[in-house]
C-alpha cells in the first residue's frame, strides 16, 4: 500500500475513533429533533464545521400550500401532538437565509422534485418561476426526481440551460429565460443510445480547501411513475449501483467527503416531523425503500439527503461497514428545512462521520416574507390570474385527498365516469390513481372567490398533469387483477390504492399479504357480483391507461377511445353539478370497505 494512501486511511481512522469516544456523553445535549453527536475539543485549523441546509420535493410551490398540504405535524413533549402552519417560499428563502448566518460554510441541497405537479402559478409557465425562485434561495445543488420528467428530458434541459419554451416561446418580452444557476444532477439517467448520463452525475463544492462532493440520483422505478414520452430514450440505473460507482469516481479526484441527493425515500412510524426515529435503536422507526438503500451505499458516501415520499425523517442507518450515518427528508412542498452539520476534518478530506448532527426545522409562517420573493410571486401571479380566478364550481366543506379512499378522490372519479359516459353511453366505472391528486380541494377562499368557491386554480393545483380520459374494455378478471395490483407486485411494500367512481364497492382486508388483501367475492359494480368472463368499460387517465404506477393490467386494455383532458372532465363535472345555492356535498368515501 503506498505511504499516502496508508496515511489517510490512518487519519480518517483516529478521527473516527475520536468522534466515537465523545458521541455517548454528547448525545443528550442535542437539541430537540436532533440526531448524532458532536466531536470533542476541537483541534485548531483542522476541523471545519459544514453547514449542509436541505430539502426535497417542492412541487413549485412558490405560494404557502392550502389545507392540510400547507400543515405539518409537530410532537410535543407530553406526547400530544399539533399542527403548525407551513410552507410558501416568502418564508423558505428567509428561514434559509436566517439559519445561514454565521456560518461561512454553507451549502443548500435538495433531492428532486423541485418542479413538476405544480400549482397554476408556476405550471402555467412550464415551471420558470420555480426556477427563478430556486436561484434566488441561492439552491447550490440538487438531485433530478421523477416529475423532473413530466415534460421529458430536452424541457428538464431547458431548464438547466435556458432558452425559450419551443411552443410558448418566452414569457418576458426581449428577454431569454436563463436557466438555473444550480446544477441538476442525474447520475443514473442515461442515453439509451450513448449510454452517458443526460446531466452532471456529480458535482464538488469547495471553499478554502474544503471539499464536499454531491452525487444525485433518482428513483429506478421513474418509468412506472412518469408517462412513457417523458422518459422516452431514456434508461433508470440502480441508484446503489450509480451511486457506489460515482463515489469511487469522486475518491480517485481526491473528494473523500461525499453526500448522496437520492430521490427515493422511506415512511417514518409517525407523522411528526420531530418524531425520534432512532428510537428503540437506530432507524428502527422507518421503512420503504430508503433502508435498503442506505443498507447498501458504499461507506465512502457520508450522508443521504433522500425524498419522494413526501414524509419528514433524520435517521441514522448503518452502512455496510456497520457505521451509522444520517439519512434524511423534508416533507415536502417547501413546509420544512433540514440543517446537517458535517464536520470536516482537513488532516483527512472526510467527515467525522460520529460529529455529524441534523434536525428537521419548520418553514413557519410567522416571519418576516422576503420581499424578493413577493416581488416575483406578485409579478407571476399577475401574470396567471386571469386563468386561475375563474370561478369553476361550489363546494360545502373542505374535500380531503387522505385516506385509503378519500373525499376528493371519489370526486374525480365520478367526474370521469360522467365524462366517459359523454362519449359512450356505456362506459361502467372509473378508476383514478391515488398519487395523481395533488392537493385538497379547500373550502376556505384562497383569495377574493368567497369561501366554498373552486377556482381554475384550485382545481388546476388538484389535477395538473394534463392527462386525457381514455376509455378501455376489460374483462371481470383482469379488473380483479388490476385491484390485486394495488397491493401486491411492485406496489405490495408500499400499496396504492385506487380511488373508484359510484358504483364499484369491495372490501380490503390489510390483515392479508399481497393480493390476498383484495377480498375477491366482495368486488361488485351497482351491487352484482363482477363476472370474470364478462366485459367492462373501464375509465382511467392516459397514465394508468399506459400502464403507470405499476397497474400493467390497465395497460392490457382493448378498444382504447381517447378522450378529453382530465382537468376540462372535472371542471365540466363541478360546474354540472354544484351551484352557490346547492353546493358539491363532501363525499362520503364508504366505497372501499377496510379491514385492519
Amino acid at each position: 500500500m503506498p505511504p499516502n494512501v496508508r496515511h489517510r486511511r490512518l487519519h480518517r481512522i483516529l478521527a473516527a475513533a475520536a468522534g466515537l469516544a465523545t458521541a455517548g456523553t454528547l448525545l443528550a445535549a442535542l437539541p430537540a429533533g436532533a440526531h448524532g453527536s458532536r466531536p470533542g475539543p476541537q483541534h485548531p485549523g483542522r476541523f471545519q464545521d459544514v453547514q449542509l441546509l436541505s430539502f426535497n420535493d417542492l412541487h413549485g410551490n412558490l405560494e404557502p400550500p392550502a389545507g392540510s398540504s400547507g400543515r405539518v405535524t409537530e410532537r410535543q413533549e407530553d406526547g400530544t401532538t399539533k399542527t403548525v402552519d407551513a410552507g410558501g417560499v416568502e418564508y423558505l428563502a428567509t428561514h434559509l437565509r436566517q439559519a445561514r448566518t454565521g456560518h461561512p460554510y454553507s451549502i443548500t441541497a435538495a433531492a428532486g422534485d423541485m418542479v413538476g405537479a405544480s400549482p397554476l402559478i408556476s405550471g402555467l409557465f412550464h415551471d420558470e418561476p420555480t426556477i427563478h425562485a430556486l436561484n434566488k434561495l441561492d439552491l447550490d445543488v440538487t438531485s433530478v426526481g421523477n416529475h423532473e420528467f413530466d415534460e421529458g428530458a430536452r424541457e428538464l434541459a431547458r431548464l438547466q440551460n435556458g432558452g425559450c419554451h419551443p411552443t410558448d416561446g418566452c414569457y418576458d418580452d426581449g428577454e431569454t429565460f436563463q436557466g438555473a444557476n444550480f446544477p441538476y444532477l442525474a447520475a443514473n439517467v442515461t442515453d439509451e443510445k450513448t449510454g452517458k448520463p443526460i446531466l452532471k452525475p456529480y458535482w464538488v463544492w469547495k471553499k478554502n480547501g474544503v471539499k464536499v462532493g454531491f452525487i444525485g440520483v433518482t428513483l429506478e422505478g421513474t418509468p412506472n411513475i412518469v408517462s412513457a414520452e417523458g422518459v422516452k430514450g431514456l434508461k433508470f440505473g440502480d441508484e446503489v449501483e450509480t451511486i457506489n460507482k460515482y463515489a469511487k469516481v469522486l475518491q480517485r479526484q481526491g473528494v473523500q467527503s461525499i453526500v448522496a441527493l437520492i430521490h427515493e425515500g422511506g415512511v417514518p412510524a409517525s407523522s411528526a416531523y420531530n418524531y425520534d426515529c432512532d428510537s428503540p435503536g437506530a432507524g428502527d422507526g422507518i421503512s420503504g425503500p430508503i433502508v435498503d438503500i442506505a443498507k447498501h451505499v458504499t461507506p465512502a458516501v457520508d450522508a443521504l439527503v433522500t425524498g419522494h415520499t413526501h414524509q419528514a425523517y433524520v435517521c441514522t442507518i448503518d452502512d455496510p461497514a456497520g457505521r451509522p450515518r444520517m439519512v434524511t427528508s423534508a416533507a415536502s412542498f417547501g413546509r420544512l428545512y433540514t440543517d446537517t452539520t458535517l464536520t470536516y476534518d482537513r488532516a483527512t478530506g472526510d467527515i467525522v462521520r460520529t460529529a455529524v448532527t441534523s434536525a428537521n426545522h419548520v418553514v413557519t409562517r410567522t416571519v418576516a416574507k422576503a420581499p424578493d420573493m413577493t416581488d416575483l410571486i406578485t409579478k407571476w401571479k399577475t401574470r396567471s390570474a386571469p386563468v386561475a380566478s375563474r370561478p369553476i364550481g361550489y363546494i360545502a366543506g373542505e374535500i380531503g385527498n387522505t385516506g385509503t379512499e378519500s373525499p376528493l378522490g371519489d370526486l374525480i372519479a365520478d367526474a370521469q365516469l360522467a365524462h366517459a359516459r359523454s362519449l359512450d353511453p356505456e362506459a361502467d366505472l372509473a378508476l383514478m390513481n391515488p398519487g395523481g391528486i395533488r392537493a385538497p380541494l379547500t373550502y376556505a377562499a384562497s383569495g377574493g372567490e368567497g369561501d366554498g368557491v373552486v377556482t381554475y386554480g384550485e382545481a388546476y393545483t388538484v389535477q395538473p398533469f394534463a392527462n386525457t380520459v381514455n376509455l378501455v374494455n376489460l374483462t371481470g378478471a383482469q379488473l380483479i387483477t388490476a385491484l390485486q395490483q394495488q397491493v401486491s407486485g411492485a406496489n405490495e411494500a408500499s400499496p396504492k390504492i385506487l380511488q373508484v367512481s359510484k358504483g364499484l364497492t369491495y372490501t380490503l382486508d390489510l390483515t392479508k399479504a399481497g393480493a390476498a388483501r383484495v377480498v375477491v367475492d366482495s368486488v361488485r359494480l351497482n351491487g352484482a357480483a363482477i363476472d370474470p368472463a364478462a366485459t367492462y368499460r373501464v375509465a382511467t387517465n392516459s397514465f394508468l391507461a399506459g400502464g403507470g404506477d405499476g397497474f400493467a393490467e390497465l395497460g392490457k386494455g382493448t378498444n382504447v377511445l381517447v378522450g378529453g383532458d382530465d382537468l376540462a372532465a372535472f371542471e365540466t363535472y363541478l360546474t354540472a353539478n354544484s351551484s352557490a345555492a346547492s353546493p358539491y356535498p363532501v363525499p362520503a368515501a364508504d366505497r372501499i370497505a377496510v379491514l385492519e
